[in-house]
């Protein structure tokens, strides 16, 4: 690794509520980088004060996630961090499970596919695969989109009761992000019950001008789902006619990904079963 002090011009803000996350958020500054940092260097890197800076690098040295090199003044990733990314990519079979059935999506309708979750009133992008068309919107995993002019938002919102939906609609600003955005409360009820009963949902230029989506949910045996399964692609190359006439293969990855799931869920029962009766039958 080569050694240097002098970081780029503009400080990179390090984003965190808390202590813990700022000090992963100073992790993944090291990490990015492929040469090892001074506590200077590192100082004009994040713009935060040498004393704040010291302690922090000290306390993620003291347990190994970091380490000083020889020269006492540069360090760099430590044992016990290389072994945490190591066994991630080793047991990372899940992730690359799913990754493997939206590649296939790809190449199987030509288009963008994703998977997503629903997370307090947004939709975040778990992953994504692009096509290999040259146009294309792209959104990264980790990016969040609104729920209530989503495809896969309105599936999440359409599987809850009418209590849940009206709790958090009445709490959600439905913003119009383009002419065709559905704003209207009683509309949108409207629309969320014939998602119900349809089992997909479009998102037909509600979130960006040009651009189509179709989604199902990932079944799950045990309830309501958390998973949705997208196609993605400009109106140009993407009609609803031809988002419906892809259906079938979505649903199919939607069979796919859960057939992942209940493979990768830890089981219940058992053990737990038992010691659950045994601590009900200490207490009576």
């Amino acid at each position: 690794m080569d050694m240097i002090s002098s970081p780029k011009l503009e400080p990179e803000k390090l984003e965190g509520d808390t202590p813990t996350m700022r000090l992963f958020a100073l992790l993944e500054v090291i990490a990015e980088k492929d040469q090892l940092l001074s506590l200077q260097a590192l100082v004009e890197e994040t713009g935060l004060p040498k004393p704040t800076l010291h302690r922090m690098l000290q306390q993620l040295e003291s347990v190994g996630v970091l380490q000083r090199e020889s020269d006492g003044r540069h360090y760099s990733t430590g044992v016990r961090l290389r072994r945490l990314a190591s066994n991630l990519l080793i047991n990372n079979t899940f992730h690359g499970a799913r990754r493997m059935v939206l590649r296939q999506l790809v190449e199987e309708v030509g288009e963008s596919c994703n998977l997503t979750a629903f997370s307090g009133s947004e939709v975040v992008y778990l992953d994504r695969v692009e096509t290999a068309a040259p146009l294309r919107f792209y959104l990264h995993p980790g990016s969040r989109v609104p729920a209530h002019c989503s495809s896969s938002g309105k599936l999440f919102l359409a599987q809850m009761t009418p209590v849940q939906r009206r709790r958090l609609l009445g709490h959600m600003e439905l913003t119009r992000f383009t002419d065709k955005t559905e704003t209207d409360p009683v509309k949108l009820e409207r629309e969320l019950e014939l998602v119900r009963r349809n089992g997909y949902a479009l998102d037909d230029e509600e979130f960006l001008p040009g651009l189509l989506c179709v989604a199902v949910l990932v079944p799950n045996p045990n309830g309501r789902s958390n998973l949705a399964v997208a196609i993605q692609a400009p109106i140009i190359r993407l009609t609803h006619d031809k988002a419906l006439h892809f259906l079938p293969a979505l649903q199919r990855a939607a069979q796919a990904l859960a057939a992942i799931e209940s493979e990768t869920m830890p089981t219940t029962g058992g053990d737990d079963d038992a010691l659950q009766s045994s601590n009900s039958a200490a207490h009576t």
